[in-house]
């Protein structure tokens, strides 16, 4: 995709005040999101490669009712997703989760994985006490700003 594009779909994302913007052209794709953590207009670029021919998602089979996990009461502080990506409980599919509910936890230990541009980023605590909550759900997609633990 040529640079003058993406320049002015940054332009565009800017002037608009949206977050993100993919755009999908052939098989080369972009998604520029903006960096809410930053200063305002701050932006960054991620080039993608779409597959050739993507199959439609089946929908799920029927599967039982998975309970959601409950609101955490407001006195936790919340451990919050530093980017989007995959949320990983654990070091390796099939071990043991990082932290579990009802375990304490110190300052700088791991809680969890997430996988960003085919990235691993540990996410470390950043204070001691108790984890009350686990509020996202092994290899599901996080938002940057979403819970994902509670600590008392």
């Amino acid at each position: 995709m040529d640079i003058r594009k993406i320049k002015k779909l940054i332009e565009l994302l800017e002037e608009s005040g949206l977050a993100e913007i993919e755009i999908t052209e052939g098989e080369e794709s972009v998604r520029i999101a903006r960096v809410m953590q930053g200063p305002p207009g701050v932006t960054q670029t991620i080039p993608m490669h779409a597959p050739v021919a993507a199959a439609p998602a089946a929908p799920p089979a029927a599967a039982p009712a998975v309970a959601e996990p409950a609101p955490a009461p407001r006195n936790e502080n919340m451990v919050t997703a530093p980017m989007v990506g995959t949320f990983y409980a654990s070091p390796a599919p099939g071990a043991k989760p990082f932290v579990e509910i009802g375990q304490e936890v110190r300052v700088g230990q791991v809680l969890c994985i997430i996988e960003a541009m085919k990235m691993m980023n540990q996410i470390e605590s950043e204070r001691a006490g108790r984890v009350a909550a686990v509020l996202a759900k092994n290899g599901e997609p996080v938002e940057f700003g979403q819970p994902l633990f509670a600590i008392e």
